[in-house]
């Protein structure tokens, strides 16, 4: 399904859509793809780009900078920083911003239901559990052969 991306959000759902454009439009680059290729650096990178494209979407819904510091959790400096450009990942979000501004974006987003989201969280909170079971269960069992273990020393 195709939708027509906002770069002047009006709500949570546009704002998300606009930071998930700008990362995905950002993100498939070829220069930025590039430099995912090193796993020492890839978590805090993809962090840094998904923080970047969350303040600048929010940005362009007229957000302050506290504001947007309050929604995403993180400080004010950091957005600051990411918005002025000061940083690599708020340069390259800023990029492709330009560019959508210039061709449009329509990108091909998956679209989940509420129904299938609170369904998808229900089945993760039971996988949770289970683990939490099984963490129990393979204690008791450590415990088990400890005391068997012991036994066998003793006799």
């Amino acid at each position: 399904m195709s939708e027509e991306i906002s770069l002047s959000p009006l709500g949570k759902e546009q704002i998300h859509k606009l930071e998930s454009a700008l990362l995905i439009g950002t993100i498939l680059r070829s220069d930025v793809l590039e430099e995912l290729k090193d796993p020492s650096e890839r978590l805090t990178w993809v962090d840094s780009l998904a923080v970047a494209a969350a303040a600048i979407a929010r940005e362009r819904a007229k957000m302050t900078v506290s504001q947007i510091a309050e929604d995403i959790g993180r400080s004010e400096a950091t957005i600051r920083n990411h918005l002025a450009g000061k940083t690599r990942a708020g340069q390259l979000i800023r990029q492709t911003l330009e560019r959508f501004a210039k061709e449009g974006v329509k990108i091909e987003l998956p679209s989940i239901s509420a129904k299938e989201l609170e369904d998808l969280k229900k089945q993760l909170e039971e996988e949770r559990e289970k683990v939490k079971r099984l963490e129990a269960l393979i204690s008791e069992v450590k415990s088990s052969l400890n005391t068997l273990i012991d036994k066998l020393e003793k006799a």
